[in-house]
């Protein structure tokens, strides 16, 4: 940690700097995410500082993909040194770091023989690749949840259910049925309608985007029996939930329940770019052969040494033991805070739910304060920090929450 800038505290000099910034921004970029809440410059660990000097506490971590926080030094190492050797090959040619990815997932997964890896760039074209898949399988009907998000290419929006990024870009691939999240009847009645054209079942195990809403360990087993029954695929979207985040490797493996096929991403590369798709045993890790799929940057070495170099950290510094510990923390302290009503998720992958709609007010609040936290639904808050995050930084937050300044915004609700 260092610097000395007051979290949350701005000056008018200083913030000049911010606002001609913002401006250039709004210029420049499309206004696809509205406007931004600060101009970042530099990282270190969980920490992160504007444009104007201010110091802020990154709960967010990049949505879950600073998974060792900021300028991790080995990171950083492992990246330059890829970078003065071999930054880029295409996919004609084969790289080592490519190689050794692949076969550290397939390790960390327990894969059965026959499977294999596909690398991109990010959880979109994972999961595009992935719907590529259950139609290489014969058959077109694919279920996913309502709440489920998936992406926003043309695949992997039309297994999104969210309405409001869907309609406008009306209509998308048919075939695509949505049922509600954890019931049972409804995921049998879909694959009984499906028949034989049923080709995969795609889900969360740890819904984030509509709130941090873990599955149930039954109808995760259900999806499971019925894509067996079915001879369809069971697609594992571990986009956020993989790669430490849920204090085990991947969150399947938190439920004792191996998928066909899992996508990954975010917290993978730890900040650089990188997607991939673990297809399990022969069946699934054979249907994209040659010439079926392809991604000029995917699995190049620099992203796959950033990769490398993050899960090498991840173990050498049991990042698994902290995201649990670290996370357990924080939900016990949270229980506790006035107009908290659920504290859901797993690790470092939590949903605060509150008493009343006011997640978009306290994530301003906390801001304003020096903490980044996230509201993806309107009466939840999201944190998805770095894996390193330790207990004295989570507990200037709980502070923070426990305090006058998150309670005037709660009671105001």
């Amino acid at each position: 940690m260092s610097g000395d800038a007051t979290p949350g505290a701005h000056g008018e000099a200083g913030l000049e700097r911010g606002r001609v910034d913002l401006q250039r921004y709004s210029h420049a970029l499309m206004g696809t995410y509205g406007e931004p809440m600060r101009v970042l410059v530099r990282g270190e660990g969980s920490w992160v500082w504007d444009a104007d000097g201010n110091r802020y506490l990154d709960l967010l971590g990049g949505i879950a993909v600073n998974a060792l926080g900021h300028a991790h030094p080995a990171w950083v190492a492992a990246i330059a040194q890829q970078a003065a050797t071999l930054a880029h090959a295409s996919n004609f040619f084969a790289t080592e770091p490519q190689i050794r990815l692949a076969e550290r997932l397939l390790e960390l997964s327990h894969a059965p023989s026959g499977s294999r890896v596909f690398l991109c760039n990010s959880g979109t074209e994972a999961n595009e690749a992935a719907f590529k898949m259950t139609r290489r399988t014969g058959k077109s009907t694919v279920i996913a949840l309502e709440g489920g998000f998936h992406g926003r290419s043309m695949g992997a929006l039309s297994m999104t259910s969210k309405e409001a990024i869907r309609a406008p870009f009306a209509p998308l691939l048919e075939r695509v049925v949505f049922v509600p999240r954890d019931d049972e009847d409804a995921l049998r009645a879909a694959a009984v309608a499906a028949g034989d054209d049923l080709a995969g079942v795609i889900l969360e195990p740890i819904q984030g985007e509509s709130g941090v809403r873990p599955l149930s360990h039954a109808f995760l087993a259900a999806a499971r029996e019925v894509t067996l029954q079915r001879d369809a695929l069971l697609i594992l979207d571990e986009v956020q939930t993989g790669v430490a985040r849920t204090g085990a490797w991947f969150a399947h493996q938190l439920y004792g329940i191996r998928p066909d096929v899992m996508t990954l991403a975010k917290g993978l590369g730890g900040g650089f770019p990188i997607g991939a798709v673990v297809a399990f045993g022969e069946r699934a890790g054979s249907l994209l052969t040659k010439g079926d799929h392809g991604t000029t940057f995917g699995g190049n070495p620099l992203a796959a040494a950033a990769a490398n170099a993050t899960l090498d950290a991840i173990e050498a510094e049991d990042l698994l033991g902290n995201a649990k510990a670290v996370g357990e923390h924080l939900r016990t302290a949270l229980a506790e805070v006035s107009g908290v009503v659920e504290v859901r998720g797993e690790g470092l992958m939590l949903g605060i739910g509150l008493a009343a709609p006011a997640s978009a007010a306290l994530a301003k609040a906390a801001v304003d304060a020096g903490f980044i936290i996230n509201p993806p639904s309107p009466d939840t808050i999201r944190l998805v920090p770095a894996l390193t995050l330790s207990v004295a930084e989570a507990d200037t937050f709980l502070a923070w929450m426990a305090g006058p300044g998150s309670r005037i915004v709660l009671e105001a609700s």
